[in-house]
């Protein structure tokens, strides 16, 4: 059993400047915060970023002033090159290799970087040899065989599974210790449980992330058009809350949870970290701490 709680966050890029105000609160008020709970990373991609994926036209600070930040704060940087697409010509794009420059040795921690193309992943072995690699949840992981057999690649470091398999104890409780450790849920995914359209959904963000005319993928879900909703990701069967970490998931031995939201606001990532990683008693405290900041205009 393991009694650490790893969040992976969104918005490296995206969210900024919420971060600038919510890192020192989780530094320097601890007692604030649940205990074991731990940022193993915060993860994203400029807005036009060719190798990015999962979302696209988000994201426009500075590198260097991202950098910078997850420095001073000791946290790891994860890159989302997650485009599915790409192919040996993309491999050259002058600023996703300028990011990798850059971000390779940044910080007092290891940077990684979220994967799907193994064209890219060897590409980026080569040129920058130490990021960690993420594989990532557009590969739609959703058989247990196709997981156990990434689980076993020496390359990554975690895998995120399709949400689906959240809910298929059977199947998590028969891992090994060592494929536990490199498990990474995505915890508040709102697409439909039963949608089987989700890897033709990425495939069209990677194709719009390269540069392609294309038209938006049309989601089948009764969900779309509603938009992102927190209270409703809390309905999806795939839904994994605290309680569940707490009392469920911890005792298995899985430590790394994934919070979705790069394409949100950040009114509403605040919400996701203040339910996830602050006491309950404190979770209004650190609200007026973030919401009264003049620097900060939540949206």
């Amino acid at each position: 059993m393991t009694d650490k709680i790893f969040y992976h966050l969104p918005g490296l890029f995206e969210f900024y400047e919420l971060y600038k105000v919510f890192l020192p609160l989780y530094r320097d008020h601890r007692e604030y915060f649940i205990e074991g709970c731990e940022i193993g990373s915060i993860y994203g991609a400029p807005y036009d970023c060719i190798w990015g994926g999962g979302r696209v036209g988000y994201g426009e600070e500075s590198p260097e002033d991202v950098a910078s930040l997850m420095k001073e704060y000791g946290i790891s940087s994860r890159l989302t090159f997650s485009n599915s697409l790409i192919d040996k010509s993309c491999l050259g794009d002058r600023k996703c290799n300028s990011l990798c420059r850059l971000f390779e040795h940044s910080g007092t921690v290891g940077n990684g970087i979220i994967i799907t193309s193994d064209i890219l992943m060897d590409h980026i072995k080569r040129e920058y040899p130490d990021f960690y690699f993420v594989s990532s949840t557009t590969k739609v992981l959703t058989d247990p065989d196709d997981l156990r057999a990434e689980l076993d690649r020496d390359e990554f470091r975690y895998v995120v599974p399709d949400f689906r398999l959240n809910v298929r104890l059977d199947v998590l409780n028969t891992l090994t210790s060592k494929q536990k450790s490199k498990i990474e849920f995505l915890c508040n995914e709102c697409c439909s449980f039963d949608c089987m359209n989700r890897k033709a959904c990425y495939e069209n963000v990677s194709l719009k992330s390269l540069g392609e005319k294309c038209e938006d993928h049309i989601c089948l879900s009764d969900k779309e058009g509603r938009g992102y909703r927190f209270s409703e990701a809390m309905k999806n069967p795939g839904f994994i809350g605290v309680g569940d970490i707490r009392d469920k998931y911890l005792p298995m031995g899985f430590s790394n949870y994934k919070i979705e939201g790069r394409s949100l606001g950040s009114a509403v990532v605040l919400e996701m970290l203040l339910y996830y990683m602050v006491k309950p008693e404190y979770q209004i405290k650190v609200r007026e701490e973030i919401y009264l900041d003049s620097m900060l205009d939540l949206f």
